[in-house]
């Protein structure tokens, strides 16, 4: 049996050398094992302790002199077993431990920005909004008219937002659009420019240029999606 293996089922090097020369040479005392499995004498008691609390090694005493042997191999399906059984006891714990680990992050602490070209790269973005938030604000969005081309690219996203509550605040000359007057978008128009579409959603904010290439930049921050929500709401508590 290659040692590799057993290295790879989760024994040392120094367990697996050992497990196989008792294999090999079947009932020994500690000095022949030394010797066939070419590990330091300081060493091998403490191996053979690690070996005895996996199950996968037993002993007897004769004449007061303790005489090791190895379990059949058959035995190391138990042992795989054994550790798979404390992997899940594991990702259990882990999985409870998580939801508070989160509660005492500090959210200052998680900002990130990420760049995304083309219209599938701004579809990626909008993906990523929406399945990585954990809580379920409102949308807010700052639109720009790009004509068709994006009236086109918002209606085959529409199915991902509909059950969303969404604000938006777009020029006037958008209210003619088709697209936006199918949507359930509470809508309010102003006499002023954007310089891009810009959406918020919890602790994301996605900004877009739709020319010459469309591109966005994805940023994650409590800090300054929540800036952006005042100002949102500056310009929506405004009579327009």
């Amino acid at each position: 049996m290659n040692k590799d293996i057993l290295i790879k089922l989760g024994l040392t090097d120094g367990e697996s050398k050992v497990y196989l020369s008792l294999l090999k040479i079947g009932s020994s005392t500690v000095g022949p094992i030394v010797k066939e499995a070419d590990v330091a004498y300081s060493n091998v008691y403490d191996i053979l302790a690690r070996l005895l609390e996996k199950g996968l090694i037993s002993f007897i005493i004769k004449e007061k002199t303790k005489h090791f042997q190895a379990v059949p191999p058959s035995r190391l399906n138990e042992f795989l077993n054994k550790k798979e059984e404390k992997l899940q006891e594991e990702k259990l714990a882990l999985k409870s431990l998580i939801p508070e680990l989160e509660k005492i992050q500090n959210p200052e602490s998680k900002q990130e920005a990420e760049i995304f070209i083309g219209l599938k790269g701004i579809k990626t973005a909008y993906h990523k909004m929406i399945e990585e938030s954990n809580k379920k604000e409102e949308w807010l969005f700052f639109y720009v008219d790009e004509g068709q081309k994006t009236d086109e690219f918002y209606a085959s996203m529409y199915p991902k937002f509909k059950k969303i509550p969404s604000k938006g605040i777009a020029n006037k000359d958008y209210k003619k659009s088709k697209f936006i007057q199918r949507t359930n978008f509470k809508m309010k128009y102003v006499n002023f420019p954007f310089p891009g579409t810009i959406d918020i959603y919890n602790d994301k904010i996605l900004f877009i240029s739709w020319k010459p290439v469309p591109t966005g930049i994805l940023i994650t921050s409590e800090d300054i999606t929540q800036k952006f929500k005042d100002y949102f709401y500056s310009i929506w508590n405004q009579k327009v």
